[in-house]
Parts: C-alpha cells; structure tokens; sequence
C-alpha cells in the first residue's frame, strides 16, 4: 500500500496550534498560564485569548534578551550542508522569479528617501559575508554560506528612522514578515545576494533574501520586494495564524 503524501506546508499551522494547546493545557496544569493571562479556559476561545496573551509575554521576554552584542555562531566552509535544503510555504516546482535587471526594492513608511533601489546599486554598498545555521521550526536545520549588504547599512544609507519599532518585509511569492529594529540593526542581519559565492538561485530567494541568523527560518523572508520602517505592528504571513512573532533562535 503506498504512504500518503503529506503536504507539511499545509498543514504546519494547525501542527502549531495542537502543540501550543498541549503546551497550554499541561501549563495550565501548574496553575502558571492561567494566572498569567486572567482568561477562562474552559473552551477554544478562552484558549486561544490565553495562548495569545503568553505569545506577547514570550516576544517580550525574547526582546529583553536579545542583545546586539550577542553573535549567532559561525562555521568553517567544511560545515556547510550539501545541498542547502530548499524551504518554503509551497513546493519547489512553485518557486516565482523575476528579472533581476528589472528587480526593484520598494521602500516605504519612515525612511528619508524612498526612491526604490535596484540590485547593482546594492551590489556597491559594503558587503558582508557569513557561514551561519539556519533552524527550521518543524525541527531540522542546516548550515549555509551567505553574502551581502548589512541592513544597518542600507537603513542608515536611505535615512530609516531607527527609533522606529519595526521593520516589515514584503515579497513577491506573497510571503511576508517583520522584525524588530534592535534586530535589524544586529551586525549579522543581512540582505543577501549570494549564497556560497554565487548569485542567489531561485530556490534560495534571488534575487534578495533577508538572511537573520538570531531568528528562525520563518523570520527569514526570501523573494524580498518591499521594505518598510513603521511603528504600527506589521504581524506578517505565519505571525498572522499564531507563529511566534519574534521568532528568536
């Protein structure tokens, strides 16, 4: 008899959902969870204000550990993970491209100049080089080569406003997430272009990926077409159905 075919993709947000519900239920068991969040929990809506109110408790715990002087870890090119698994919210034979001669990065929200910007004027800001893991949520990980602008940089270049709360991407596979500034500004968060000292592949996110090694997969958007600085929360496409927001890793 042949094995169904599982489609993860599909049904990884109700995965979340039963895992945070035994997650909560056994916490409510210690009387913790309850407490914490003042709701009723003898149905799913009192669940899910709960499981609501402990996600914010957790983004806030993770956003007062999180520190710029902190580094993800780094690896030899002898480390790196052959091939780099390709990740998505739908198969491979799905991935979208673009012409990276008519690829632009729209920006918008608080930032002085808002003219979009192309890949080669990316390609002459100062680059930055790193051999970090990326961690999946469902559980696997692996180690990748990646290369490009710091977004430090490019905010400080374009004139963002970096008291701002928060940075949202916008992509062209209909993918979408956001970060805080803190982490936008951590030395290791990049825009990168290449992967392994080639031009990023299609299955990797050309032509630009934002690469965050201090985050999970998820927080890592690929096919980047929009950047925005705001201060009204931007949630984002796993956020919005129950992801963790800030996604530390």
């Amino acid at each position: 008899m042949n094995r169904p075919i599982i489609d993860r993709a599909a049904i990884a947000p109700d995965l979340r959902r039963i895992e945070r519900r035994l997650m909560l239920k056994h916490a409510l068991s210690l009387g913790g969870l309850a407490m914490l969040s003042g709701c009723v929990l003898d149905d799913n809506a009192g669940i899910e204000r709960a499981l609501a109110t402990a996600l914010r408790f957790t983004d806030r715990m993770q956003a007062l550990l999180f520190s710029r002087a902190r580094l993800a870890r780094t690896f030899p090119h002898s480390a790196l993970t052959t091939p780099f698994p390709f990740n998505a919210y739908y198969g491979i034979d799905a991935v979208r491209t673009v012409d990276a001669g008519q690829w632009r990065l729209e920006l918008s929200g608080l930032i002085a100049d808002r003219r979009p910007w192309s890949l080669s004027q990316f390609r002459a800001l100062p680059q930055e080089s790193q051999i970090t893991r990326h961690i999946c949520v469902e559980g696997w990980s692996a180690i990748g080569a990646w290369s490009g602008v710091p977004l430090a940089t490019f905010l400080r270049h374009v004139g963002a406003d970096l008291r701002a709360k928060y940075v949202m991407f916008r992509c062209f596979d209909d993918y979408s997430t956001s970060i805080d500034m803190a982490t936008a500004l951590h030395p290791q968060t990049i825009m990168a272009l290449d992967y392994d000292g080639r031009s990023l592949p299609p299955a990797y996110g050309a032509p630009m990926k934002i690469r965050i090694p201090t985050k999970l997969g998820y927080k890592n958007p690929k096919y980047v077409a929009a950047l925005e600085v705001t201060n009204k929360f931007p949630g984002g496409y796993w956020e919005d159905q129950g992801y963790d927001w800030f996604g530390g890793s």
